[in-house]
């Protein structure tokens, strides 16, 4: 009875050094929560929609007792991580929390520049910070407009950072920019790059902004934090500003990063995602391709897993759905 009781306290006491991943919540990005629409857009017409652009997230649960542990891991509905690979050592939650809102942040400012894009829309790329020290320190300033680098016309941030690397140190670089309306160029001196000395080195960091002051969007996706709901405020953002229906009507759930000129990249916890979107009522999801792997190996019944590598071909594999075509399968 001793040893039992013991077992018992041990069991329902003492916390493990694992935290459970599971099916988290997810948020149709065409709806609203808590009465505020997801995709808030003003300052220009928007399109009537209905179906469902449902971003999806994975759950954390933290603080697990060793029995919680075993429990959760026998359901078969949540997996067991280390929690220094979620919470690491040398971060306090708040900072882990920080660092993912900052993340989302991120995500929503690529997705409304790529959506901007597509949809043939202004956006201009700009100066964001400028190093302190740095080459570009007294020449550049943040807002500058960057219009082109060495003569090449550039519009994205990989553009000017090719552009820059394709330099030496020490070299004369002219910058086109605009600056309170009116068009110069300046010339930087590069300096070299900390990781790499025989690469140039500008010191600033651009980014892409909306180019049109009177279109406002904003985004309310309540608690969620991450990269990973890029690509799907993205198509959102697309949806209402766009003539017709991404969804057909359909339940489309998804998941994966977006760049500013598009790109979908990986994210984490693929086979809880595809879970909870099913859960939800989903019945068809798009999933990153360097995540197909993982997602067939363990993908819902009833959940068609449609491949995508970019912007483009999300909106591609939508129209062939709805149309009733083959779309690209995992």
């Amino acid at each position: 009875m001793l040893v039992f009781v013991a077992l018992l306290l041990v069991g329902t006491s003492v916390q493990v050094p694992y935290v459970a991943l599971g099916p988290g919540p997810t948020v149709n990005t065409l709806g609203e929560v808590d009465k505020t629409p997801v995709v808030d857009i003003q300052g220009a017409p928007t399109d009537p929609t209905t179906g469902h652009l449902n971003l999806t997230t994975v759950s954390v649960t933290d603080r697990l007792s060793l029995f919680q542990s075993i429990g959760m891991w026998m359901s078969g509905t949540y997996t067991l991580e280390p929690r220094e690979k979620v919470f690491p050592p040398d971060q306090t939650a708040d900072q882990v929390r920080q660092e993912n809102q900052q993340q989302m942040t991120g995500s929503e400012d690529s997705a409304t520049i790529a959506a901007l894009r597509h949809l043939g829309r202004p956006t201009k790329l700009v100066v964001g910070v400028v190093a302190d020290g740095g080459p570009a320190t007294g020449v550049l300033r943040p807002g500058d407009q960057v219009v082109a680098v060495a003569g090449t016309p550039v519009s994205t941030s990989a553009q000017m950072q090719a552009a820059v690397r394709g330099r030496v140190p020490k070299s004369q670089l002219p910058v086109e920019i605009v600056r309170d309306g009116v068009r110069q160029t300046v010339t930087v001196t590069l300096g070299s790059r900390p990781d790499d000395p025989k690469v140039g080195y500008l010191g600033v960091t651009p980014e892409v902004v909306n180019g049109d002051p009177s279109l406002k969007i904003d985004y309310n996706v309540g608690d969620i934090g991450g990269p990973s709901a890029g690509m799907m405020l993205s198509l959102a953002v697309i949806d209402r500003l766009s003539p017709g229906e991404l969804t057909h009507g359909k339940f489309i759930a998804g998941t994966g990063t977006i760049t500013d000129d598009g790109q979908v990249g990986p994210i984490g916890g693929i086979t809880h995602k595809t879970r909870a979107a099913r859960d939800a009522g989903a019945t068809v999801f798009l999933v990153p391709d360097r995540n197909c792997a993982e997602a067939t190996g363990d993908a819902p019944d009833g959940l068609e897993l449609v491949k995508v590598t970019t912007l483009d071909s999300a909106l591609s594999a939508l129209d062939d759905i709805g149309a009733g075509r083959p779309a690209p399968h995992c």
